[in-house]
C-alpha cells in the first residue's frame, strides 16, 4: 500500500493535483487510523471537525487498500457528491484503477414495467402527472442507469414517481415481464462486481432488515464498512429494525389492485366493491385524526372507541379484499404479488391492536393525506453490536458530530460499540478569529408567544448588516412561517422558505442570488455546504430540543428511567447538543470564510446546562451585543 503520508504531503499528488491543497497533520492521522482499522478489520470512531478533509482522509485508504469496501452516507444529495465529484478526483489523484459503484434504494430508478403500465392505461387526468409521464418516458429511452436524479426536470418530490418506480411491496422480483431490462437488478450486479460501494444510511438498515428476513440482500457483503454523517446511525437503524403501516401503503396496494381490475379482472364485480369498502374505510381512518400534521401516542390513541372501530373496519375490509383475490389466483398471474402484500398489510394491521410487548414505542404520525402506525425499538444497541461481531469487517464510523463536551460516549452507547481506536480531530478552522458568537441579550423566553416577534427584529437587523446572506434556522414550521410572514414586507432581499420548492432548487437560487436570505428547519441544519461570502450569518431560533410530547422520546425516556438513569442528561441534552452542532456546522466551511452565528435561547446562559452545549461549540469569540454581531457582518466582503 502506498504511504498515506507521502500522499498528503506538502509535495504529495494531493498537493500537486488539487488546487489549493494543503497538508493537515489531522487529516493524516484519521487516513491511517482508517487504514489501519480497514486492514486490522477492527472498530473506529472518529470525530472530524469541519475542514478536517474526512471524505479524503477516508477515501485514500480504501481506495488503496486490496480490501471490498462499501461506504455510506447520511443522504442521497451526500451519496452523489461523493461519487460523482470527490472518489473521480482522488482516482485521478492517486492514478488508481478502482471497480466502483454506486447503489440507491428501488424508488431511486425507473420501472420499466411500471412505466409501460401507466403509459398504457394512464393513471389520472392530472396535468402535471400527465406532462411527467411523457418527459419520463422520453428519459427511458436514453438512459444507461436508470437513476430517476438524472431526469432533467423531475424533481425528488414529482408527482408521478410512485407510477415510474418500485416499492418493495410492488416489484414483481424474477415474475416481472420487464426483468432483463431492470435497472435496480443491473446496479446490484454493478456493486456485487465492483470493489468500492457507495451507499446510504437508509438502503444500508433496509438491508440488514431483508437479510434478517431471510429474502436475499440489496448490498454485497464486504470487508469493511464505513459511515460518513454517522451521527444519524441510531435514529435510522430504529426506524428499520421497528414495523411500519401506513394508509399510502393500503392506498398503493388499492391503486395497483384497480389497474388489474380495469385492465384484466374487469368482469370481476366484487373485486371492485372490495376496492371502493376499504378505499373508503381507509379515508375515513384519516378523519379520526385533526387535519394538522402531528405525532402521537398509539398506546392513548387506541383507547379512543371511534378510532379502534375506524381499525377495526379497515381489518374487516382488507380481510374482505384478501377473499375476493384469492378467488383470482388461478385467473392471472399478476395478482399473486399483489395477494401476498394484502396478506402481509392484514398482518401488520392487526398489530395494531397488541401494544403490550416492552422495549417498543407504539406511536402514530399523520401528514394532511396520511397516517402511519409504528412500533419502534428503544434500544438498538445489541442487535448491531452483534450485526459487527458477525460481520468479520472493519467498521468505520465519522461526522463533525459525534461527542458531547469532548466525549464520545453517547455515540458508541447508542450503537453498542467497543472500538478500538477513537478520537476527536480538532477543526483547523481559525474560529477566533473567523467567527462571532452572539447570544442577544433581553429576548423572551424560548416558548413565549412573543418570541416570533423577537426573531423578526433579530433577523432584520443581521439580514441588514449582512445585506441578505443569512440562514434562519428553525425548530418548527409554525415559528418558521411566522417569522417569514414578518419579515417579508421588511426586507428588501429575496427571501426563500422552506417548502416553496424542493430543498435543491432553494439552495442554487440562494447561492446564485447571492444576496439572498433562506428560511428553513431540520433539513437545512445539516447537510448544506455554503462557501463564500453568500452565506455570512446564521441565525438558529432556539436550542433543538426534541418536543417534550414527541411518543418515541417519551417511550425512550420512561424506559431510562426504569433502568435508574436520569432521562434529560442521557437522552434529551446529548441529542440536542449535537443537532445544534450540526446547525452551527453550517455557518464557517472554509478557511476564508467569515461569519456570525447568532442562537436566540435564553437558556444558554440562565440554565446550567447552556454550558454543556457552549462547551460543544467552536471557540468562537463571543458577545451578547447585537450591535457588535452587527458591525462584524458589516466588515465581511
Amino acid at each position: 500500500m502506498a504511504n498515506l503520508t507521502d500522499i498528503f504531503s506538502a509535495s504529495g499528488p494531493m498537493a500537486l493535483q488539487i488546487k489549493g491543497y494543503q497538508p493537515r497533520q489531522a487529516q493524516i492521522d484519521m487516513a491511517m487510523a482508517v487504514e489501519k482499522a480497514i486492514l486490522k478489520q477492527h472498530q473506529l470512531v472518529v470525530e472530524a471537525g469541519t475542514g478536517t478533509g474526512k471524505t479524503f482522509a477516508y477515501l485514500a485508504p480504501a481506495l488503496l487498500s486490496d480490501k471490498k469496501v462499501i461506504i455510506s452516507t447520511g443522504s442521497k444529495a451526500l451519496q452523489e457528491q461523493l461519487y460523482h465529484r470527490d472518489l473521480p478526483k482522488l482516482l485521478n489523484v492517486l492514478t488508481k484503477g478502482k471497480k466502483t459503484a454506486l447503489l440507491k434504494g428501488r424508488a431511486n430508478y425507473l420501472c420499466p414495467h411500471r412505466l409501460n403500465q401507466h403509459v398504457s392505461h394512464v393513471p389520472t387526468d392530472d396535468n402535471d402527472i400527465m406532462h411527467e409521464l411523457a418527459m419520463v418516458a422520453k428519459f427511458a429511452t436514453e438512459t444507461q442507469s436508470g437513476d430517476m436524479a438524472d431526469c432533467i426536470g423531475i424533481e425528488e418530490d414529482a408527482k408521478v414517481l410512485p407510477y415510474v418506480t418500485s416499492t418493495a411491496e410492488n416489484c414483481l422480483g424474477k415474475e416481472c415481464p420487464e426483468y432483463e431490462n431492470c435497472y435496480i437488478k443491473k446496479a446490484r450486479l454493478k456493486a456485487i462486481d465492483a470493489e468500492l460501494v457507495v451507499v446510504n444510511h437508509h438502503l444500508f438498515f433496509a438491508d440488514m432488515a431483508v437479510k434478517e428476513g431471510g429474502f436475499g440482500e440489496l448490498i454485497p457483503t464486504a470487508d469493511a464498512y464505513i459511515f460518513d454523517e454517522a451521527h444519524q446511525l441510531s435514529e435510522i437503524a430504529s426506524q428499520y429494525f421497528g414495523q411500519t403501516v401506513s394508509t399510502k401503503s393500503l392506498f398503493d396496494l388499492i391503486k395497483d389492485l384497480r389497474l388489474l381490475y380495469r385492465t384484466e379482472l374487469f368482469d370481476m364485480i366484487q373485486l371492485g366493491k372490495a376496492l371502493d369498502k376499504l378505499e373508503s374505510s381507509v379515508a375515513d381512518f384519516r378523519l379520526q385524526f385533526p387535519i394538522d400534521s402531528i405525532r402521537g401516542d398509539w398506546r392513548e390513541a387506541i383507547k379512543n372507541p371511534n378510532i379502534t372501530r375506524a381499525v377495526e373496519r379497515i381489518v374487516n375490509d382488507i380481510t374482505f379484499l384478501y377473499q375476493v383475490t384469492k378467488l383470482a389466483l388461478e385467473r392471472t398471474d399478476s395478482i399473486n404479488h399483489l395477494f401476498d402484500r394484502c396478506v402481509s398489510l392484514r398482518n401488520l394491521l392487526e398489530t395494531m391492536f397488541d401494544t403490550k410487548e416492552v422495549g417498543f414505542s407504539y406511536w402514530y404520525e399523520t401528514t394532511r393525506r396520511n397516517v402511519s402506525f409504528h412500533v419502534t425499538p428503544l434500544n438498538i444497541s445489541e442487535k448491531f453490536a452483534q450485526l459487527i461481531e458477525n460481520s468479520n469487517a472493519g467498521w468505520i464510523f465519522t461526522s463533525a458530530t459525534l461527542s458531547v463536551s469532548g466525549e464520545l460516549h453517547h455515540f458508541n452507547q447508542a450503537l453498542g460499540l467497543t472500538p478500538v481506536e477513537s478520537f476527536i480531530v480538532e477543526s483547523p478552522f481559525d474560529y477566533a478569529n473567523q467567527a462571532l458568537l452572539c447570544l442577544p441579550r433581553y429576548l423572551p423566553e424560548a416558548n413565549s408567544p412573543e418570541m416570533a416577534h423577537a426573531l423578526v427584529k433579530v433577523s432584520l437587523a443581521m439580514i441588514n448588516a449582512a445585506k441578505g446572506r443569512c440562514f434562519v434556522l428553525f425548530t418548527s414550521y409554525r415559528v418558521m412561517n411566522l417569522v417569514a410572514q414578518g419579515l417579508s414586507s421588511l426586507v428588501e432581499y429575496p427571501i426563500f422558505v422552506q417548502g416553496q420548492t424542493s430543498k435543491r432548487i432553494l439552495l442554487e437560487k440562494y447561492q446564485r442570488h447571492g444576496n439572498a436570505v433562506l428560511l428553513g428547519t431540520a433539513s437545512f441544519w445539516e447537510g448544506v455546504d455554503v462557501r463564500g461570502s453568500s452565506l455570512s450569518c446564521v441565525i438558529i431560533d432556539k436550542l433543538p430540543f426534541v418536543a417534550p410530547d414527541d411518543p418515541l422520546l417519551q417511550a425512550k425516556m420512561r424506559d431510562c428511567k426504569a433502568q435508574g438513569g436520569e432521562p434529560f442528561s442521557h437522552i434529551q441534552l446529548p441529542q440536542a447538543v449535537i443537532t445544534l452542532k450540526q446547525g452551527v456546522g453550517r455557518l464557517i466551511r472554509d478557511q476564508q470564510d467569515k461569519g456570525v452565528l447568532v442562537i436566540c435561547d435564553n437558556r444558554l446562559v440562565t440554565k446550567q446546562y447552556g454550558g454543556l452545549f457552549l462547551a460543544s461549540l467552536p471557540p468562537m469569540s463571543r458577545t451578547r451585543d447585537l450591535d457588535k454581531a452587527a458591525q462584524f457582518l458589516t466588515l465581511i466582503e
